[in-house]
This record gives structure tokens, sequence and C-alpha cells, in this order.
């Protein structure tokens, strides 16, 4: 039997920061935001250009093999 996957793992790991500015309750979030495992950078102005770069690593980067 595989060993269980954990439920939050690593490869999708992500640190946001919000600009000290960001008012969430008036919609103006901006900040920066890393991915941790390969420590793609971006900043974003909106939370559709923060999905969008989750998105966007998510989907080019290749999990790790499961060992056997």
């Amino acid at each position: 039997m595989p060993p269980s996957q954990p439920a939050y793992p690593t490869q999708r790991a992500f640190v946001v920061q919000l600009h000290a500015e960001t008012d969430v309750a008036q919609s103006e979030v901006w900040g920066r935001a890393e991915h941790i495992v390969s420590g793609q950078v971006t900043y974003f102005q909106t939370v559709e250009e923060l999905a969008q770069f989750m998105v966007h690593v998510l989907t080019s980067t290749t999990e790790p093999a499961q060992g056997g």
C-alpha cells in the first residue's frame, strides 16, 4: 500500500504578504506571494492576480515522484 499523502503538501505551499495599506474590507488587496518550493515570486494588486499566479505555479511545477 502506498504511503498516504499529506493533506497540505509542501509543493503547494505559498507565503502571501499583504501590503500594510491593504484594506480587505474595501477589496483593496495588494502584496507579494512566494511559492515555497520553487522560490517563484510575484507582486499582485488584486486577488485575481494572486490566484492566477498560484494556478500558473501549480500547473507548471512537476509534482515529485512517489517513491516505491
